[in-house]
């Protein structure tokens, strides 16, 4: 998941029954990680193929480029004490510097904090609130008292895995992974990669599908307010795609090979540096590109994703790629299919 939820073109509105919610990883339900199904819509012929996702090798072909997102999962949800000995629970939003972060302060559902406030976190860790996030007013800007490897040391070692209401246990942050996971820096987990194992990943290989990394610092995608998710404005989030992606990226497109984003993670970083031509640079930076059906795609011609929640943005860039009507249409099979949500669930092809 990531980039904080606004509001979607009724034309792909639908009710997603609480059933269809996947409560766990495939693994606690018997399955390989590879093994979730997979819904193919195929952008030019209109159908709906219904497979498995360790398939996947089935739909590219030889010359295509996969670009995935490296970044690996904090466990994002600290609790700390204040100086009134109250408890509240700190959910990060984003890493700003190597001390200061955007966060969400909450007791219970009920959004809190105050400037000046002093948090303890336990095991020496503590921390100030500085001020609110101007453009974000449900975000407080805080200050940890160290940075750095020392500071991330102890947020894996106080934290736990950001989860919502559909995911009844904590569960290890192994689990929130992807299995090329590399720097540390979201809060969520970039989960269109989950599905991904090194067993597939050298099949495609072998196939002749190229593999290519960049990372995007993901946020939260809710504030635990209906209200406030639904009239904020979109996220922004750090990325950085190398020189060796881009290279890979523009090489693939000069010689006629299609690049599939895995993640909508993906999506926006590279759309965000695309050139008239469909030509990326490397380069670091910060995105608040928000992609939505009348965006023309100049990079990406493809997108591993999961199935999004009614009213996500990421249906909204979902809708670059195919018209919403269609796309509420697989999305209606996909519920009556009896697909699974969220990160846990199945996948999603458009290519």
């Amino acid at each position: 998941m990531s980039a904080i939820s606004t509001a979607v073109e009724p034309a792909v509105n639908f009710s997603l029954p609480s059933e269809l919610e996947a409560h766990q990883p495939p693994e606690h339900r018997g399955l390989r990680r590879d093994q979730v199904r997979l819904l193919v819509l195929l952008r030019l012929e209109g159908d709906f193929i219904h497979t498995r996702f360790d398939t996947l090798s089935d739909y590219l072909r030889e010359g295509d480029l996969l670009v995935a997102n490296t970044s690996r999962t904090l466990p994002g949800l600290l609790r700390a004490t204040d100086e009134r000995g109250d408890t509240l629970e700190v959910r990060l939003a984003h890493r700003r510097t190597p001390a200061r972060w955007d966060v969400l302060l909450l007791e219970g559902r009920t959004h809190v904090g105050r400037t000046g406030m002093q948090l303890d976190f336990g095991q020496g860790l503590s921390a100030h609130i500085l001020r609110r996030r101007p453009d974000l007013p449900f975000l407080w800007q805080m200050e940890f008292d160290r940075c750095c490897t020392p500071l991330l040391d102890l947020i894996y070692r106080l934290g736990e895995p950001v989860r919502y209401t559909y995911v009844s246990e904590a569960l290890p942050l192994d689990l929130y992974q992807t299995v090329y996971a590399g720097e540390p820096g979201s809060v969520e987990m970039p989960s269109a990669g989950r599905p991904f194992t090194w067993e597939l990943l050298l099949k495609l290989r072998r196939k002749g599908v190229g593999f290519a990394t960049l990372s995007l610092h993901t946020g939260l995608s809710s504030t635990r307010d209906d209200v406030v998710d639904a009239l904020h404005p979109t996220y922004d989030e750090e990325y950085h795609v190398p020189e060796i992606t881009a290279r890979a990226v523009n090489t693939t497109r000069q010689w006629g090979g299609r690049v599939i984003a895995v993640g909508t993670t993906v999506v926006r970083a590279l759309e965000t540096l695309a050139r008239s031509d469909g030509t990326v640079s490397a380069a670091r930076g910060w995105t608040r590109l928000h992609i939505a059906p009348q965006h023309r795609l100049r990079v990406v011609d493809g997108l591993v994703t999961g199935l999004h929640e009614p009213h996500a943005s990421h249906l909204d860039l979902l809708s670059a790629f195919v018209e919403p009507a269609r796309l509420r249409a697989a999305y209606l099979e996909a519920i009556d299919r009896r697909y699974l949500w969220h990160e846990f669930g199945d996948m999603n092809l458009i290519i």
